[in-house]
């Protein structure tokens, strides 16, 4: 195992030739979910920038535009929207009425305007369809952003926490329909959260596709916070969803105990649990990208020169023994819920 400086590393991202910086910058706490300061918000967005990183996600969900309006301010200040590979992301409600969500042609070409706007910029080079729409033929969905492709206002398209037989059903209507295509697929992902290495990274590759995963340091478990004989951290994630850190749940408990393990390992390793959880990510042949999220400076710059750090087998044998692959220790963290298995549709 080693550990190397200087800019970061890039790659490609799926089969679009262009090439992003394997650390991704994202945004969800920036602004009312995280750091209200706009001015600090963007201070960090310019270091990111001026570290190497090239590739900035966010999306309209996150503190309601908030956090896109600040993505804009910061990249329009830079003077660098051309070096910079910036995607958003579209699906969750925007208001509590009708057709303001979705995966629909009606909400999608209205809110790519709003996007726009946010962004102060004429175009986006990844828009993302944030969650799969169960009310909506993928289809339609693929056809409006074709259309958006088509005129010049979005590059690429991409899907947020599809399951694998959805991704291939996108690829699938892509194919049969000669709309774009989804490029890119973003799932959760981390030492803790390994569920998609037994399908969906698979089916990803097999489709060429780029993968951007977040959560790699499982919502602030791998922070180096969480160990046996400290008190338990509050966060404000914990303070948002407590039941969520509940060490009497046993799964729960299962993972901060491999959280403690980990720990561990990286003290053991003399490497920070932080940089040891993204290079970790970064290891796996299928992924393309790691969207860190932080909310201040000191938590951006302890994760910058994560992606220098090289694991060797050895290492990763010992991760494998703490969370064996392809297993999330606690199944809430997938990311989604199978809709199917509520009780008034298994119950007809």
């Amino acid at each position: 195992m080693s550990e190397k400086t200087g800019s970061q590393p890039t790659t490609y991202l799926g089969r679009t030739g262009v090439e992003v910086s394997r650390l991704c910058l994202g945004t969800m706490m920036f602004g009312d979910w995280g750091n209200k300061d706009h001015d600090d918000s963007i201070r960090v967005i310019h270091r990111a920038i001026d570290a190497g990183i090239n590739f900035i996600d966010t999306a309209d969900i996150y503190s309601f535009g908030e956090s896109e309006e600040i993505v804009g301010k910061a990249i329009a200040q830079s003077g660098k929207r051309e070096d910079i590979v910036l995607a958003t992301k579209f699906f969750n409600g925007m208001k509590q009425q009708p057709n303001y969500r979705g995966g629909s042609r009606r909400w999608i070409i209205r809110s790519v305007e709003d996007f726009l706007r946010r962004l102060q910029t004429d175009y986006i080079d990844l828009y993302q369809m944030h969650r799969p729409d169960e009310y909506t033929d993928i289809e339609e969905s693929l056809g409006a952003l074709s259309d958006l492709v088509t005129q010049g206002k979005v590059r690429y398209i991409g899907s947020s926490t599809f399951q694998p037989s959805q991704v291939v059903e996108a690829q699938w209507a892509a194919r049969q329909n000669h709309t774009a295509r989804f490029v890119t697929e973003q799932p959760p992902y981390s030492m803790l959260t390994r569920g998609i290495e037994a399908d969906l990274l698979p089916t990803t590759h097999r489709h060429g596709m780029g993968t951007l995963v977040w959560s790699p340091l499982a919502g602030g478990w791998l922070s180096g916070k969480f160990r046996e004989g400290q008190p338990l951290p509050t966060t404000h994630r914990s303070d948002r969803d407590p039941g969520r850190y509940n060490l009497e749940h046993p799964q729960i408990r299962a993972k901060f105990e491999a959280a403690d393990k980990l720990g561990a390992l990286a003290d053991e390793l003399e490497v920070p649990l932080v940089h040891l959880a993204l290079a970790f990510v970064l290891r796996h042949p299928g992924v393309t990208s790691a969207i860190i999220g932080p909310r201040t400076m000191e938590q951006l710059e302890s994760q910058l020169h994560a992606a220098s750090l090289e694991l060797d087998d050895d290492t990763l044998d010992r991760i494998d023994a703490i969370v064996p692959p392809g297993t999330n220790i606690n199944p809430d963290d997938a990311g989604f819920s199978n809709y199917w298995l509520e009780a008034p549709r298994r119950r007809r």
